[in-house]
């Protein structure tokens, strides 16, 4: 297949080629490692990404236009957290979460009676929380972090022609800890290991998390209507509500 080939099918598999919103639920746990320290499942984990894609007539392949909000819970009762050992917690409000897609020899797996595309991208940049005006919520000057994704859909249904196929998902992230864990420069850091799948609308999103998002930011259950960026991160929306004197 040419990289044209695998994207489309891989666009398919992610959102839907005729642009209509599309929404991915997914559940999981973060665990912690430090050395010297056993791995600790700390929090759960779970999220909603709602997206649209659109053709880039400008670069060529897609522009996928996405928000995404995601919530950490007490780990035994599954609860949404407000505090964590006396700390606000600050959940996951990204928007927007934007996605360039060229195409490109994406890994595609064929399992049998599914088709799998997998997704490994290291991240290195300046973090936006400099150590020396965050030292209590950054452990490095240089922002480190491995996605892991694994994206499967149905062989049957990938070989018709719908805009759209079913889909589920896996998603693992290595990390640092998060700036309003206040863990300074100690050693360690977050390990997030979540599966999740397409839905049908918005809708069967979980009332819970639907009602969490619509109380606090409404705007969560709709794609954006047009680009912008750059993107929110965690760490860029810490540093928004803690701006501390930061030049930007």
């Amino acid at each position: 297949m040419t990289p044209d080939d695998l994207l489309r099918e891989f666009a398919r598999t992610r959102a839907s080629l005729d642009g209509e919103e599309v929404a991915f639920r997914w559940s999981g746990d973060v665990h912690s490692w430090a050395p010297g320290e056993p791995y600790r499942r700390l929090f759960g984990f779970e999220g909603v990404n709602v997206s649209r894609l659109l053709a880039d007539e400008e670069e060529g392949g897609y522009r996928l236009l996405s928000r995404e909000a995601a919530f950490y819970l007490d780990p035994a009762t599954r609860e949404i957290l407000e505090t964590w050992q006396g700390k606000p917690v600050v959940h996951v409000w990204n928007d927007p979460a934007n996605l360039r897609l060229r195409p490109f020899p994406v890994p595609r797996t064929e399992l049998g009676d599914q088709v799998c595309f997998s997704l490994e991208i290291p991240l290195a940049y300046p973090s936006p929380l400099p150590v020396a005006d965050y030292p209590l919520h950054s452990a490095d000057d240089t922002y480190r972090a491995l996605e892991l994704f694994q994206f499967f859909t149905p062989a049957e249904a990938l070989a018709g022609g719908a805009p759209s196929v079913p889909a589920t998902m896996s998603w693992t992230r290595m990390s640092p800890w998060l700036p309003w864990m206040e863990q300074g420069q100690r050693p360690g850091g977050l390990t997030f290991h979540c599966r999740g799948h397409k839905l049908g609308s918005y809708a069967e999103v979980p009332e819970r998390t639907r009602a969490y998002i619509a109380g606090r930011h409404p705007e969560f259950a709709r794609a954006p209507e047009k680009w912008t960026e750059p993107n929110e991160t965690s760490w860029t929306y810490f540093r928004a509500l803690h701006p501390r004197g930061n030049p930007e």
